[in-house]
């Protein structure tokens, strides 16, 4: 009776019908408890069903009723694996190799529990072993691969994943792992062709969509990757990590209130989860939402000083004011997400060139706020001391910034496709003297580089207003505003001060010839108009306060934003209201269809108010440039004094406030006494033309001058040290 059950449970077993075979298992086993088949049949039914608990127990019945039972110590031995008891599993393995040592399946399954126990090398012999036993043995090339991709030997792992898929081309997890090791080598067209022929075997496979997913987040394809990862999800609800870069994807897309879901659902999951808090927090900033905004900020302030992985550096700049903090901040992501390297690219070589070799590296080559200010910059540059080379890494779309950039430099050189490594490497060869990173940790940045020290000279500079937290940086440069005297403990780096400005501008920016009427924009005919440029995760809620006071105390004003997300027009909206300001007064600008239409438009306002603590950059001075003041309280930190730099660097002081009840009382005579307003109006048309802001040429030259210092010293074998560049 038990033979005929079993027969009838095997051909449903065969036929895929897993549950109603172990059902007719279960009963043979009632009648008999030791029946080895029985118990081999459905421990392997329950493998299949993704039971594995069960099956290593049945599969350990088995093995009590026969323990030479090969299949049965195998199975065991698989679905330890799957538990995570990777001790018991090498056990297993090493009692079936004892009954059949040239057993190729158990000397690579043995490497896989040695690999799952960080005993990577021996796993390595193992798998050679199994292989020279058996070269056609797809799993071992497999597993091999896994081995070489956790030693980060990158190539070897895509050698082994090849040598897998030849062998059995079906063969789907191998096919992602070749992407995931194609990916670490920055192949990532490569990778995604891999992971997709994976999917194509495969297409329930909810790791590969979860790769594919990363893969296209890399290649700047956000909307394919929250596809990827909302597919990904479908399968695998319960993956935190996917429900996380999902979020990430969406605030990159600016779908931020979708973005604060998701991340608000990893955060119930896990309150420590790396870096949700301070996306969540950024959504919340770009959507004005401030809701316990206070609360949110001494989360992330606490869980920096335990040395948590909380925010990004971008992130956190607009959260807090304290230069410790954010330096922090910065060494905290060095440490997790760019370290230095241990082996150096640059070992203490010196370069004997004619000129000396300055590389800009980034992303930013094109319709950027980094290339508005330094387009005049390196046109500027002289030749006859430098060789000018950029190192770019973006989008490559052919726009008249583009093309000016391309023709500004001796070299222009397109690394899109390369992967950190084989861009340092590029540089090293080159002979590159200094290293200049004008993203720092922004936008589509590329950390990664500078972390293998390509350059004996390697700066900070422009992108990203702060330390970088980072030893591989040997300078930061700055000015004495934003990095005051006692300051420089703060900063990573050694400090490079700059006289007036560090901030630099192009002095041939066009405007627009025609102005366009206040009702061509959208605004009252009559009426004082105060504006911020500004995104819109600068607004904190206490400068909030003092424009809605303002508005208050200036009968018929305006305040006139740019436009942003829907949630934040409707929230500021709203948040005026609370403050007992009609919506109306607040007008948002629509995007402008180019630069020297947006400067015309914004000689309409009266006064640009600056913000804290992250300040206004490129808009204060796009603001100054135009003819419009700007009234800034400086913070504590880098990023909260750039305006105070560029409002010291034109000649107006008094536009600078100690505090926020006198930035307010500034903003406030401006609009009631039109008299000063065009005191002050005059007095910017005439300071623009002679004062260091906008003079291209002299800036360069005092930028050059720094570039200078620092080679000097390196060719002189001195470590960087900290330095003021005297005014000309």
């Amino acid at each position: 009776m038990n033979e005929k059950k079993l027969r009838t449970a095997f051909t449903f077993h065969q036929a895929g019908n897993l549950a109603e075979a172990a059902r007719l298992y279960g009963e043979v086993l009632r009648g008999d408890p030791k029946h080895f088949d029985a118990l081999y049949l459905l421990g392997f039914a329950e493998y299949q069903r993704g039971r594995f608990e069960a099956a290593e127990r049945l599969m350990a019945e088995a093995v009590e009723v026969n323990p030479r039972s090969l299949d049965a110590l195998y199975n065991r031995a698989a679905a330890l694996l799957q538990l995570n008891r990777h001790a018991e599993a090498l056990s297993v393995y090493d009692a079936a190799l004892a009954l059949k040592p040239d057993a190729a399946e158990f000397i690579a399954g043995r490497g896989a529990a040695l690999s799952s126990l960080g005993r990577r090398e021996e796993a390595l012999g193992a798998y050679d072993k199994a292989l020279a036993l058996r070269p056609t043995l797809a799993t071992a090339w497999n597993h091999r691969g896994n081995a070489l991709l956790e030693l980060k030997r990158c190539e070897e792992a895509v050698a082994s994943y090849e040598r897998a898929v030849a062998i059995k081309p079906d063969y789907p997890e191998a096919w992602r792992l070749r992407g995931v090791a194609l990916a670490q080598l920055a192949r990532l067209e490569d990778a995604l062709a891999s992971v997709e022929r994976a999917l194509a075997i495969k297409p329930d496979d909810a790791d590969a969509l979860e790769e594919r997913g990363n893969l296209l987040m890399r290649l700047n394809r956000h909307a394919e990757a929250v596809a990827a990862y909302d597919a990904a999800l479908a399968l695998k609800p319960e993956n935190i990590h996917a429900l996380y870069n999902r979020g990430n994807a969406l605030s990159i897309l600016k779908r931020f209130e979708e973005a604060m879901r998701d991340c608000e659902s990893v955060l119930s999951r896990d309150p420590d989860y790396p870096y949700a808090r301070g996306v969540l927090v950024h959504c919340k900033l770009q959507c004005c939402d401030w809701r316990d905004f206070d609360g949110e900020r001494g989360k992330i302030a606490l869980a920096l000083e335990a040395g948590k992985r909380v925010v990004s550096p971008f992130n956190h700049k607009a959260l807090s004011d304290s230069a410790a903090e954010q330096w922090q901040c910065a060494r905290t992501w060095v440490r997790h997400e760019c370290p230095p390297s241990p082996a150096p690219l640059w070992r203490g070589e010196r370069y004997r060139h004619d000129r000396i070799r300055l590389a800009y590296v980034s992303a930013d080559f094109n319709l950027s706020a980094v290339a508005t200010l330094m387009a005049g910059v390196f046109e500027h540059h002289d030749r006859k001391r430098f060789e000018i080379i950029a190192v770019s890494f973006g989008s490559d779309v052919k726009t008249e910034m583009r093309d000016r950039l391309v023709g500004a430099f001796e070299r222009f050189e397109e690394t899109r496709a390369l992967s950190d490594a084989e861009i340092a490497a590029f540089m090293h060869r080159s002979e590159v003297d200094i290293a200049v990173d004008l993203m720092g940790f922004t936008g589509e940045c590329r950390s990664g580089i500078f972390a293998l020290r390509p350059a004996p000279v390697q700066v900070n500079y422009l992108g990203f207003p702060s330390t970088m937290g980072a030893r591989h940086l040997d300078y930061i440069i700055a000015d004495k505003t934003v990095i005051q005297e006692g300051e420089q403990v703060h900063c990573s780096e050694k400090v490079v001060f700059l006289p007036n400005c560090y901030l630099p501008n192009d002095s041939t920016r066009p405007i627009a010839a025609r102005t366009p009427s206040r009702g061509e924009a959208g605004l009252p005919d009559d009426g004082f108009v105060f504006c911020s440029f500004n995104q819109a995760y600068k607004f904190a809620p206490a400068m909030f306060d003092i424009w809605m006071r303002l508005l208050k105390r200036t009968e018929g004003s305006i305040l006139w934003l740019p436009e942003c997300a829907a949630a934040a027009m409707r929230n500021l909206k709203a948040e005026a209201l609370k403050r007992e300001v009609a919506p109306e007064r607040i007008v948002f600008a629509p995007f402008a269809p180019s630069t020297e239409d947006h400067l015309a438009r914004l000689r309409l306002a009266d006064l640009f108010l600056d913000t804290l603590p992250y300040n206004s950059h490129t808009s204060a001075c796009d603001a100054l440039w135009s003819g419009v003041p700007v009234v800034t309280c400086p913070g504590s930190s880098f990023a909260g004094r750039v305006a105070a730099s560029v409002l010291l660097a034109i000649d107006l002081p008094e536009l600078v406030a100690s505090s926020l009840d006198e930035y307010e009382n500034i903003a406030a005579e401006f609009a009631r006494e039109p008299t000063f307003l065009a005191a002050i109006k005059e007095k910017i048309a005439k300071h623009r033309e002679v004062c260091p802001l906008f003079d291209t040429m002299r800036f360069t030259r005092n930028l050059e001058a720094a570039y200078t210092a620092m080679w000097r010293r390196a060719r002189r074998g001195e470590a960087p040290a900290s330095f003021a560049v005297a005014p000309p």
